[in-house]
């Protein structure tokens, strides 16, 4: 099975000394285990995938009926959260109820790419959001923290989109590439990675293989 990801949680950051004696700081990350829920294939959706399930303790009551209705296809538990991941190999045996744990995918030294949602810190201004530095802070400037102009009046005579202001800072989708496995727990399915991951401890994460800089294109 030519999986390349596992869902898992992240339960916080620590150090942990190195056979040398230097300390490593590491994200300590509760890998799976996951099950298969759905095979997708070429000829029925255009593109390979598996669908993952993160195996947790969850009330029935607390799956919708969609949901529930599309577990129950392949006999499979209630489950909060999925996601699917591509296949490398389009040939690969995968099928629904197959389970992936974090020893068959990763080991030492990998390098992991894990996304995650960052914490979000609700409406900030466009300093604090964007890093701006600000106006002078001179006396009788009056520019001290405004935004300044945000488009010219005879071109484009509008806002461009996009246009860097004031909104809702974090809670968004993150990626953190090339992160490096310190270790690999199999009995407690726990990754340890060098670095921090984002989001707050008990979100949910994404791992996956490093993509190669080549093979990523537009994202």
């Amino acid at each position: 099975m030519s999986v390349q990801g596992i869902l898992g949680r992240k339960l916080g950051m620590t150090q942990i000394f190195a056979e040398d004696g230097t300390v490593v700081p590491v994200t300590v990350l509760k890998a799976g285990p996951c099950v298969v829920v759905q095979r997708k294939t070429e000829a029925n959706d255009g593109y390979e995938a598996v669908q993952l399930g993160l195996v947790e303790f969850i009330k029935p009551r607390r799956v919708n009926k969609p949901r529930t209705g599309h577990l129950k296809k392949n006999n499979i538990p209630p489950l909060r959260f999925l996601r699917e991941v591509r296949l490398e190999n389009g040939k690969s045996e995968a099928k629904a109820g197959d389970k992936v744990l974090v020893e068959e995918l990763f080991k030492a030294n990998d390098k992991v790419d894990v996304i995650g949602v960052s914490k979000g810190q609700g409406f900030a201004g466009f300093i604090k959001r964007h890093n701006f530095s600000g106006g002078a802070k001179s006396h009788g400037s009056m520019f001290h923290r405004a935004p300044g102009s945000i488009g010219g009046s005879s071109f484009p005579s509008r806002v461009w989109p996009g246009q860097r202001m004031a909104g809702q800072m974090g809670n968004a989708r993150v990626t953190v590439r090339n992160l490096k496995v310190f270790s690999v727990d199999a009995e407690e399915h726990l990754l340890l990675v060098r670095g921090a991951v984002p989001g707050a401890n008990g979100g949910y994460v994404l791992i996956h293989r490093a993509t190669p800089r080549a093979k990523r294109g537009k994202q």
